[in-house]
């Protein structure tokens, strides 16, 4: 990518998200990276509630990537922020969405990619006992995985009294004051969803970083500049059996942040039909 080849790019982090990201922009774009020293993203929100986040995702990540270019003086950062909430089409299931976005001054170039993933550990529950405790964190794949441990048995806003935990005694001593300063005998137990206490969101950070070379790599067929994004999602994909239209993606339109041309592309996901059970005709 010769936009960015042989230039920094600043790593916008504090918990060691580069381990996800550094090799991955290395080898694809040919960038040596760094990670600011004393760069607290802490102050642009916490998953504990203590710090609320300034804005959504997107303007989240952008704050961090214009904090740490401001910061160095660099002109290429990469951000990213997850959040952890019900699935967008499956609302019973936990997900990670992650969000890893290259800001690049040089160029005057946003290029974001993402990913929506089913496979993370978030989860929380009001505890009365040590015994609570430790089964909570044997279901989320402690000690390789941290915990947060609040006061409160309803932590908003949080009181936090420990995070980072990943042995059983710093678990049990934050156990033991959480309950002792309850008033009803409740704890709080959480997941730590910070990525150096998380492996599993590690993982979608890495993949999110994966999407993210692959947005810079398409390129707008009129004026060739990286990051040919998607601007815009039609459903109506039809039923492979009746050709009732359903709720999946029929065509995206990709456009250019540079010189605004548009593409359409259908059937973004290689198939020209829907299965039967997706269809509101056939399965309602």
């Amino acid at each position: 990518m010769q936009e960015f080849s042989g230039r920094m790019a600043v790593i916008a982090t504090m918990h060691h998200k580069e381990q996800a990201i550094a090799p991955r922009l290395e080898a694809a774009l040919g960038v040596k990276t760094l990670v600011p020293a004393d760069f607290n993203t802490d102050t642009l929100g916490t998953f504990t509630r203590d710090m609320p986040r300034p804005g959504d995702q997107i303007t989240t990540a952008r704050l961090k990537a214009e904090a740490a270019l401001d910061l160095t003086g660099a002109t290429l950062a990469i951000a990213s922020e997850g959040s952890f909430g019900p699935h967008p089409q499956i609302p019973w299931v936990p997900c990670d969405r992650e969000l890893v976005l290259l800001g690049d001054r040089q160029h005057n170039l946003e290029i974001m990619g993402q990913v929506i993933s089913t496979d993370t550990n978030y989860r929380s529950q009001i505890i009365r006992s040590i015994e609570d405790a430790f089964t909570f964190a044997q279901a989320i794949g402690f000690p390789d995985h941290g915990l947060v441990v609040m006061a409160a048995d309803n932590p908003q806003p949080a009181t936090v009294i420990a995070k980072g935990i990943v042995t059983g005694d710093a678990l049990q001593e934050a156990v033991s004051m959480a309950l002792t300063e309850s008033a009803n005998g409740t704890a709080h137990i959480e997941t730590d969803m910070r990525a150096l206490y998380n492996p599993t969101r590690m993982e979608v950070i890495a993949q999110a970083t994966e999407d993210l070379l692959k947005a810079i790599a398409r390129r707008c067929p009129d004026c060739g500049c990286p990051g040919f994004r998607e601007v815009k999602r039609y459903p109506g994909l039809p039923c492979g059996l009746c050709r009732t239209p359903t709720r999946l993606t029929l065509a995206v339109v990709y456009g250019c942040q540079r010189c605004q041309a548009e593409q359409e592309e259908r059937y973004p996901e290689g198939q020209p039909t829907a299965d039967p059970a997706q269809c509101p005709y056939c399965n309602p």
